[in-house]
């Protein structure tokens, strides 16, 4: 793959594949928390803000610890899924999803939840004055409303899916070929000897993708305005 070793190609690959995974995967629900936040006030308001932006803040080893508590073989997901269905998630591509998910799902629901509070609800008054249900100004009226932050929150969570290495390692273990991802690949040669040049190729590697989704963002931002999503 473009000169790529096969262990370069194969992290590139599995974080590509569960970046992207991770993104598709979240994306309804942060749209609907997005809008929420965005749009409503209610009492625990502030507290289920702080609940969705606590992976920002937390250390991803300490993020990875706890999702390693609820999906590991003796967590209480982890547990009911391997006797119910045989599904271990600990040590799994699925593992490598569910961190990666968890650390972009506060980038993806904050974008969203600014282009909310962006919106001005005479939009949605106007419509429901013609007789259009909440449903309906909901698809017609919010959400292409909502387009700009939404593409961004995408574009962010995506980047730092692809550079998540804490959670990832803690929950997924570092098992090339299924679990190893493009920082835990870099932090596999950084350890052994003569892997500088390795370790650099995957640096710029890394690099390269990380620029171009945050071009990618500011370029979307830019671009997309709410007229247009209306139009």
């Amino acid at each position: 793959m473009f000169g790529l070793s096969p262990m370069e190609a194969s992290a590139l690959t599995l974080s590509l594949n569960a970046s992207a995974l991770a993104v598709l995967w979240s994306l309804p629900l942060a749209v609907g928390l997005g809008w929420l936040l965005g749009s409503r006030r209610f009492p625990g308001h502030a507290l289920l803000n702080a609940v969705v932006h606590l992976p920002l803040v937390l250390p991803p080893v300490v993020l990875g610890y706890l999702l390693l508590v609820v999906f590991g073989r003796r967590g209480p997901v982890g547990s009911a899924l391997e006797a119910w269905f045989g599904i271990r998630i600990a040590f799994s591509g699925a593992a490598v999803v569910i961190a990666c998910a968890v650390v972009g799902f506060p980038l993806m629901v904050r974008a969203i939840r600014q282009s909310a509070e962006a919106i001005d609800p005479r939009y949605a008054r106007a419509a429901r004055s013609l007789g259009a249900s909440e449903l309906r100004i909901f698809l017609t009226v919010t959400l292409p409303l909502m387009a700009p932050g939404i593409l961004t929150g995408i574009t962010l969570a995506f980047a730092r899916a692809v550079g998540e290495f804490g959670a990832t390692i803690t929950l997924a273990g570092n098992i090339p070929g299924r679990t190893q991802t493009l920082p835990l690949a870099l932090f596999t040669v950084t350890q052994s000897p003569g892997g500088d040049a390795e370790a650099m190729r995957l640096c710029l590697l890394s690099l390269t993708l990380a620029g171009a989704a945050l071009l990618a963002s500011e370029a979307i931002s830019r671009r997309v305005q709410p007229g247009r999503a209306l139009a």
